[in-house]
Formats: C-alpha cells, sequence, structure tokens
C-alpha cells in the first residue's frame, strides 16, 4: 500500500507531533538486578541523564561500558550500550548511536535467537533495547522498521508478562504508524489501548497513550473526543508532576484548540506550553506554530517578537528529522512575514537570503542524516525561494532534484508538491505543453494518495485550498488555454475530469477520509443513451476567468468563457446569496442573478432550446454551489420556469435508473421543537403537518415525531425497517467542517459522520439503498462560503442516489406546501425526480404568499435526478 498524506505546503510534521511518547521523554534502560548495590557510575549517569546533561552522561556510560567489558558482564554491558545509544541519540550523535545499539542486540544474540526460552532477565534487556532501536529508527526516518522492531519487542515483553511494557510497545506502534500516515489503523491500536489503561492508576504509560490517542483523533477530525482524551492526558501527567509530559500534553491541545479555529486558546497553549516543557525541541515547535497562527491572523507585531527567540534555539537542536523539518517551517514562516510587509529586526532581517541560509542548513542537514525524504523537502523549498524570485533555472534545477529524491524515497505526498512546482516554472517560461504534463503528473499523485489511505493530516484541513486546489484549477486553467489556441475535445474532457477530481478531494478532505464510490456510470452515457432531454454544465472558476464546458446530447462537449475575476465572481455570488434570502432586496437580487445567468446559461441559450433539452443538470464549482441554480434569471423568467435543475457532485452516478414508484416506503422522522440547549433554532409546528401530507401523498410511512425521535430510537428503525426514501423535517445545519454539519434529534445534535456510520451499517445488512433522501428545514451556516460542501458531503456519503436538501430554512408552512406537493408529483411513474422538485417549486412560486425565491428555490436535488 502507498504511504498517504497531503502535506501543508509550508509546514509539515512539525505542526502535528510533540514527537512521540517514546520521544519525548525517553528513559533508560534498567540493567539486570544485582546482589550488590548500584555503581556510582550508574546513578551518575541516571542524573546526569535525567537533568539533560547528555554529553556528560555519554563519558558515564562509556566508562562503564569499558568496565562491564572487562568483567565479561555481557547482560549490564548490552544494557549500557542500549542506553548510550539513547544517549547518543539526545545529541543527534546517530552514527554512534547505530553502532552502540547494534553492539548491544549482537550481544543479546537478536534477531538470530529465538525469543522464547530465553531468561527473564536477558528479555528484560532485549525488551528494553529494541525499545530503543525502535525510537532511533523512527527520528531518523525509518517509521515501517520502528514498527516491525516494537513489534518484536512487545512479542518479548508478553513472553516475560510485562503488560506495561506491552501497552508501551502498542502505543510505539500506533505512532509508527501515525508517523506514516495510516491514521485509522493508529486509531484502533490506540483505542485498545485506551480501553486497558482506563481501569489502570495513573502511570506514564497511561498519559502518553491518551495523548497519543488524542493526537490521532484529532487527525481523523474527531476533535471532541480528541480534546477529551489529550485533556486527561494533561491531568494525569500534572498528577505524576512530570514537566515532559505536561508539556507534551499542552502543546497537543494547542493543534487540538488550532484545528477547530480556537486561536486564542491554541496561542495560549503554545505558551505554556514553552513554560513547561523542558524539552528544546517541544518548545520551537510550540513557537512556531504560535508563530503561524499569529501571520495567518495578520497579529504582526507579536509575530515578530517570536522570531529572535526562535533562531538560536534551531542551532541548538540536535540533528533529528523534525529539527530539520523546524527549520524549513520558520524559513517559511519568514517568507510570509516578508510578504506581508514587515520591516527589519534589528540585526535579523527577513530577507529571501536569511530564509536561503536556512534551508541551505537545512538540506546539509538532511545529507548528514542521510534522510532523503527530508533533503527532498528542503531543496525543494530552496526552490521554492527561487521559483519567487524569478530565477527559473536555477529553481528548476532544485525542483528536479527534489523531485528524484522524493520519488526514489516512495514519498508521493512529496512528490506531487515538487511536480507542481516544475510546471508552474514550465509555464513561467513558456513551455506550456512540458507545464501540462508536469501539473498533469501531480493530480495523478494526487489522486493515487486519495484512493490509498482513510485520513489527511491536520494540515490540509488548513490550507487544502492553499496547497492542494491550486494544482486543479492551474491544471484546468493551462488545458483550456491550450484548447483556445489548439482545439482538443482531449483537453475538454480532461479538464472537467480534474474538477471533478478536485470536487472529490475536498470531500476527502471534508471527511478525512477518502470517499470510496461504488459501481458508477458516467454522466455523458447517461444523456446520450437513457435521458437524452438532459444537458450537464460545468462552471469551473479559475483566476481570471469563469469557464464553461458543455455537454449537450448526442453532441461533442463545448466550452466558453467570460473573462471575470475569482474575486469578483465570489463577491457577486456572495451578495447574490445574501439578498437571496430578502424578500425586500428582490430587484438587486434579480440584478445579480441576471449577471450569473448571463455567465451560465446565455451563451449556450439557442442551442438547448433547439435540442429539446428540459433538464440541466450542474456540477457547480466554489461559490456557486451555495447559490440555488433554479432561481437564475434572464430579465423575464427563472431558470426553473424553462428547465427541471439537478446538481451533480461528480460526473458520474451511482445505478442511474427512476425511483420504483409502484413501492415508495417512506421511514419519517421529525421534531418540532429543538432540545434544551439549542435555543437558537426556532420551533417548527408546521412539521406534523409536512408528514402528514407525505402520507396523505400515498406514500407507506413509518414515522418518528418529537420525543419519539432520539438517536437512538432512529438507528434501530434504520436498522429494522425497509424504506427507499428517509425524510428527516428537522433543524440541521450543513459546514466546511464535518465537525459541525449536523441534524438535531429529540436528544441533541446527529453529526454527519454519526449519520454516515448509522446509514453505512444499514447498507451492510440489506440490499435495497435509499434511492431519496430528503433533508427538510436544514441550512447552510451562515458566513460560511464552503457550507455547500458540508450538504454535498451528507448527500454523498449517506449513499443516497438523490437528495433534496434546503440551502436555507424558509417560513414553517411553506415548507409544508411544498412537501406535500413533491410527494404529490413524485408518484407519477412518468415523472423524474427533478421535474417533480420543479412542479413542486412553481406551485409555490405562483403562490400569493411565497412567490419570492427566497421561499421556492431554497430546495435543491443532488445526485440522481431520473
Amino acid at each position: 500500500m502507498k504511504r498517504h498524506h497531503f502535506i501543508r505546503y509550508y509546514l509539515v510534521l512539525a505542526v502535528i507531533t510533540a514527537l512521540l511518547c517514546v520521544l519525548g521523554s525517553p528513559v533508560l534502560a534498567k540493567l539486570p538486578a544485582s546482589p550488590a548495590a548500584p555503581t556510582s557510575l550508574q546513578q551518575e549517569g541516571k542524573v546526569l541523564y535525567d537533568n539533560g546533561r547528555y554529553a556528560e552522561t555519554v563519558q558515564v556510560l562509556q566508562q562503564e561500558a569499558l568496565q562491564y567489558r572487562s568483567q565479561g558482564d555481557n547482560l549490564r554491558l548490552a544494557a549500557t550500550l542500549s542506553n548510550l545509544c539513547l544517549a547518543y541519540q539526545q545529541l543527534g550523535a546517530w552514527n554512534d548511536a547505530k553502532q552502540a545499539i547494534a553492539e548491544s542486540l549482537n550481544i543479546l544474540g537478536y534477531p538470530q535467537q529465538q525469543i522464547r526460552g530465553q531468561a527473564h532477565p536477558k528479555l528484560k534487556v532485549l525488551a528494553q533495547s529494541l525499545d530503543i532501536l525502535g525510537r532511533l529508527q523512527l527520528v531518523t526516518g525509518q517509521p515501517q522498521e520502528a514498527s516491525v522492531t516494537w513489534q518484536d519487542a512487545q512479542k518479548v515483553y508478553s513472553n516475560i508478562d510485562d503488560k506495561n511494557g506491552v501497552v508501551r510497545s502498542r502505543i510505539n506502534q500506533a505512532e509508527a504508524l501515525r508517523t506514516q500516515g495510516f491514521y485509522r489503523r493508529a486509531e484502533k491500536t490506540l483505542e485498545d489501548v485506551s480501553k486497558i489503561l482506563q481501569s489502570q492508576p495513573d502511570s506514564l504509560e497511561k498519559t502518553v497513550g491518551l495523548r497519543s490517542l488524542g493526537d490521532v483523533l484529532q487527525v481523523v477530525g474527531k476533535l471532541k473526543d480528541s480534546q477529551d482524551a489529550l485533556q486527561q492526558s494533561l491531568e494525569i501527567a500534572q498528577r505524576l508532576k512530570s514537566p515532559a509530559q505536561i508539556g507534551a500534553s499542552l502543546f497537543s491541545l494547542g493543534n487540538n484548540a488550532t484545528t477547530q479555529q480556537q486561536t486564542q486558546q491554541a496561542i495560549e497553549f503554545y505558551q505554556k506550553t514553552v513554560q513547561v516543557s523542558p524539552s528544546p525541541l517541544t518548545k520551537v515547535q510550540a513557537q512556531l506554530n504560535q508563530l503561524t497562527l499569529l501571520i495567518e491572523n495578520q497579529q504582526l507585531a507579536q509575530a515578530q517578537t517570536l522570531i529572535p527567540l526562535i533562531q538560536p534555539q534551531l542551532d541548538t537542536l540536535p540533528l533529528t528529522r523534525s529539527a530539520i523539518y523546524a527549520r524549513i517551517n520558520f524559513a517559511h514562516s519568514l517568507g510570509k512575514l516578508t510578504l506581508s510587509g514587515v520591516e527589519a529586526l534589528g540585526e535579523q532581517t527577513l530577507t529571501p537570503s536569511f530564509s536561503t541560509q536556512l534551508l541551505t542548513t537545512a538540506v546539509q542537514q538532511a545529507r548528514d542524516l542521510g534522510d532523503k525524504q527530508s533533503e527532498a523537502y528542503a531543496l525543494g523549498s530552496l526552490g521554492g525561494l527561487y521559483e519567487k524570485a524569478g530565477e527559473w533555472s536555477e529553481a528548476q534545477n532544485l525542483t528536479q532534484q527534489a523531485l528524484l529524491l522524493a520519488q526514489a524515497s516512495h514519498a508521493p505526498e512529496i512528490a506531487y508538491r515538487w511536480q507542481w512546482q516544475l510546471g508552474r516554472l514550465l509555464k513561467a517560461k513558456g513551455d506550456i505543453k512540458k507545464a501540462i504534463a508536469a501539473y498533469d503528473t501531480a493530480v495523478d499523485t494526487l489522486q493515487s494518495l486519495r484512493s490509498d489511505l482513510a485520513a489527511v493530516t491536520q494540515d490540509v484541513q488548513f490550507s487544502f485550498r492553499d496547497s492542494v486546489e491550486p494544482v486543479y484549477r492551474q491544471s484546468v486553467e493551462l488545458l483550456l488555454k491550450e484548447q483556445q489556441t489548439q482545439p482538443n475535445n482531449k483537453n475538454l474532457e480532461k479538464a472537467r475530469q480534474q474538477i471533478e477530481a478536485l470536487q472529490l478531494a475536498e470531500l476527502d478532505n471534508f471527511f478525512r477520509q477518502a470517499c470510496l464510490l461504488g459501481q458508477k456510470v458516467l454522466l455523458d452515457k447517461v444523456v446520450d443513451r437513457d435521458n437524452p432531454t438532459a444537458a450537464i454544465l460545468y462552471p469551473i472558476i479559475l483566476e481570471d476567468e469563469l469557464q464553461v464546458i458543455v455537454k449537450i446530447p448526442k453532441q461533442p462537449l463545448q466550452h466558453y468563457s467570460t473573462k471575470i475575476s475569482q474575486a469578483e465572481v465570489e463577491k457577486i455570488v456572495g451578495e447574490l446569496r445574501q439578498n437571496l434570502v430578502q424578500p425586500y432586496a428582490i430587484k438587486a437580487f434579480k440584478t445579480q442573478s441576471q449577471q450569473v445567468y448571463n455567465w451560465l446559461i446565455k451563451p449556450i441559450e439557442s442551442q438547448l432550446q433547439k435540442s429539446g433539452v428540459n433538464t440541466l443538470v450542474f456540477i457547480p464549482d466554489g461559490v456557486l454551489r451555495n447559490i440555488p441554480l433554479s432561481a437564475l434569471y434572464d430579465g423575464k423568467q427563472y431558470l426553473v420556469e424553462k428547465y427541471a435543475i439537478a446538481l451533480s457532485i461528480g460526473l458520474q452516478l451511482q445505478n442511474p435508473k427512476p425511483l420504483a414508484r409502484g413501492r415508495l416506503n417512506a421511514l419519517t422522522a421529525g421534531l418540532t421543537q429543538p432540545p434544551l440547549g439549542y435555543s437558537q433554532f426556532s420551533p417548527l409546528p408546521a412539521i406534523k403537518t409536512e408528514l402528514n401530507l407525505i402520507a396523505q401523498a400515498g406514500i407507506s410511512t413509518t414515522s418518528l415525531l418529537d420525543q419519539q425521535f432520539t438517536k437512538q430510537a432512529w438507528m434501530s428503525k434504520v436498522n429494522a425497517t425497509r424504506f427507499n426514501i428517509l425524510h428527516l423535517a428537522t433543524h440541521g445545519q450543513f459546514s466546511s467542517r464535518a465537525d459541525q454539519t449536523f441534524i438535531l434529534a429529540a436528544n441533541g445534535p446527529i453529526n454527519v459522520i454519526d449519520f454516515d456510520n448509522i446509514l453505512r451499517t444499514r447498507d451492510e445488512k440489506k440490499p435495497e439503498g435509499v434511492q431519496l433522501l430528503v433533508l427538510s428545514a436544514c441550512q447552510t451556516a451562515a458566513g460560511d462560503n464552503r457550507a455547500a460542501l458540508g450538504l454535498a458531503g451528507a448527500a454523498f456519503k449517506a449513499g443516497a442516489r438523490s437528495t433534496v436538501a434546503s440551502l436555507w430554512q424558509i417560513d414553517d408552512e411553506s415548507t409544508a406546501q411544498f412537501v406535500g406537493a413533491f410527494y404529490t408529483q413524485l408518484k407519477n411513474v412518468n415523472m423524474t425526480k427533478a421535474e417533480a422538485l420543479r412542479l413542486a417549486q412553481l406551485q409555490l412560486l405562483k403562490h400569493p404568499n411565497y412567490s419570492s425565491p427566497s421561499f421556492w428555490s431554497a430546495y435543491v436535488l443532488i445526485g440522481n435526478w431520473l
């Protein structure tokens, strides 16, 4: 399986990890028991090590090793050599560390001798030595090897019935999995460990295990569970009075707060980390994370004060991958400050040459460490500096070196960045064909990443739009520019495929797992073969223009464009969305709506009329997802008055068949009063009428209303009831973050991830899928420009063939009327779902009280429109 995790453009592993449990405060291996008291050298070495005086520790342990060697005491010699390895690691003396642990394990007969049948003292030393070897492998960029080593350590601890050792080994294995990007596997391992730890007294293993669990839960998007685990870890560390563990847990809590966009809390956690932690690396990482937050939030004066504190500490860090990443991170943070217009800082200036020096040092450190992956990061980042300076040839040379190293070290999460950078450089040099090829390779690499693992790193959630989305958009821009000079239908096909790939990547990012798709049929085949009265439109928002690719049945792809900046598109669409929900702003809304109509529909208007098309299927891009395209206005009519409208998440449909009208069975659930603690949501008394109208339309229903509609009761009905329509009439919110996308039940919210798990469990038990999901009275989060992503995600992950949902909450009574009309039309065997929606909307449009688009246009159909 390939390794997978998208990496933030400027900030790599330093943000995620306070270093691993075994790295945070590694302890010396205990020497086998002796009838005699511990030697003075043993005691002195332990005191020096515990106080961070590692160079002196090495001298003492070397003396101790000489003593045991002269005495022929091989077991204590092996333990001492392992401890010597650990001290060397703290100094970054990697060759010496490798020699010491190799000699120790050779004395112990590992891996030649069988573990079983050996004496207990020898096995104890072997297990501790394997712990130390795993740490060495992990910190020098060999997580797979570390994982195998810690599996061996676990076997040894099991044989000597050392339960704490077993737990520690499993925690370390989880951390190795996490370092490779296997977050779901790490989560499962740590949840098993957590169950064991909960019944145990406070211990180092317990605080570390809970912190590791919290870190992984954060990465996979379970932010509240993550926060709870990290808080427990902190409280245990405080009771143990362990500054190292307190600092590590505070650091992780800072990362959690950052993920939840609680900036001030995050900064406070990072500041406490610096005050408490004895680890120089953890201090620097906390300061770097704080620096990033300050820059992102334009608190530039505070950011400036941190810089003189960070630089000297970087130079004192032992040589590790994390230290190299910290240096790269610092260089890019300085670059961001320069872009923000910050002036010189005394003797230390924010100049490109200073960042170049930092990155040049990082390259050399990576070479000294023998870490090809770190070298690839550093070289590519250095190439990025030359790119900004307009020195294309040197930038290209460095980028190609970085790319070769990334590919040689099987690190696609690095390779895609330098493929993208190479594409930008080739474009700048005017070599468009080679630039397109480089972009194609970057997109292919990103596609390979999404299919292998079920998580993305914390960083992507904040920088997806900076480090992943532009790869797709810039690639499409090149393809369409090439199309203008050398028309080629393959370019159009590739462009829309890459926009679909972007949309699926956004969903992966939203859920922090790959959204695996079942058997699908291309939309083109659906319209050419099964539904020749539907046309497909793909609006694509680029930096300087809006492009539209159109598929009319039985015709080749066409495309047209409007010269308008992305910023202007977002401004107009944002204002349109605000005016749309204000009935008194109808004049301004119509003006803006007609502008969007002119972009998307007018150039193809006459062809649509001649082709006999009656349904338009949009695959909307960016902010266009936030508006109902049925409300586009041509100056006389709304689009819904001429066409049925549907939305699709991608170029393909699952099981594109019409609804089986002869046996419509609906599971309905409604909530007229929000639960305690959710007073921001208003009562919905007309929901009773809404559910009754569904039954009156001739749909067989099983219903849960008000206090019957608890999460548990709904889960039970989902699993026990036969239905092909799921109708939820309750408050809900769609957000650009999965943890803030939910529907309300009588006993609280059902998060979209739980929603997905419940329906997926049902689908595994029952062959019939949910053909239609209706989410009534829900809304997209106010002020969230990407909130429709939550709606698309909910529809997609529910596994429903089609979803009808509201972009905003509308009048209670008009909703009931709309729902009754929709289900009445749906019973007609000759009616598509898109046409049933259209007719229900037209019924409201013609109503004297509900003619404003703020009433009738709220509902959208996503997915199968047949």
